[in-house]
C-alpha cells in the first residue's frame, strides 16, 4: 500500500473533475452494470504516466461537447479488490495500470493500455479521447 500523502492527491485530481471514486467490488459492479450511456473508468496510479498523462489527459478531453455520462475511478495498488473486479469488466484486455476504459450501456466499448499512455502526451491523450467520445457519444 502507498502512503496517503502520496495516495489522496493522485485520488483527488480526478474526483475533484467529477469522478466517483469506486473502493469496493461492489461499487465497481454497480457502476458499471447500472450506468445507460457513455461511462468512462480510469485506473488510477502513482506512477509518473498516470501524473504526467493519463490523470491530464482525461481531465483535459472532459472539455468537450460530447463527453461521458458518468465518471468513475479505481486506485491500483491501493484499493485492489475493487481493481480486480474492474478488470474483470475490462477482458480481454490485460492487468494495466494507468488505464482508461469506456462503457456503453455497460459493455466495453474502448480501452486505453498502459504502453499507450507511456507513449503519448496529455495533449494526444485529451484529443484522442475526445475523438471517442464525438464518435461514441
Amino acid at each position: 500500500m502507498y502512503p496517503n500523502e502520496i495516495v489522496v492527491p493522485c485520488r483527488e485530481e480526478l474526483t475533484n473533475n467529477g469522478f466517483s471514486s469506486l473502493e469496493t467490488p461492489e461499487a465497481v459492479t454497480e457502476a458499471i452494470e447500472n450506468t445507460k450511456g457513455l461511462h468512462l473508468v480510469v485506473v488510477n496510479s502513482v506512477c509518473g504516466c498516470a501524473a504526467r498523462g493519463a490523470r491530464p489527459g482525461v481531465i483535459n478531453s472532459l472539455q468537450n461537447n460530447k463527453k461521458p455520462a458518468a465518471l468513475s475511478t479505481v486506485f491500483a495498488g491501493v484499493d485492489a479488490p475493487a481493481v480486480e473486479k474492474a478488470r474483470e469488466y475490462f477482458l480481454p484486455y490485460p492487468p494495466s495500470s494507468p488505464s482508461i476504459a469506456l462503457f456503453k450501456d455497460g459493455k466495453l466499448v474502448h480501452f486505453v493500455e498502459r504502453f499507450q499512455i507511456e507513449s503519448a502526451t496529455d495533449e494526444m491523450l485529451t484529443n484522442h479521447l475526445k475523438a471517442v467520445f464525438d464518435e461514441l457519444g
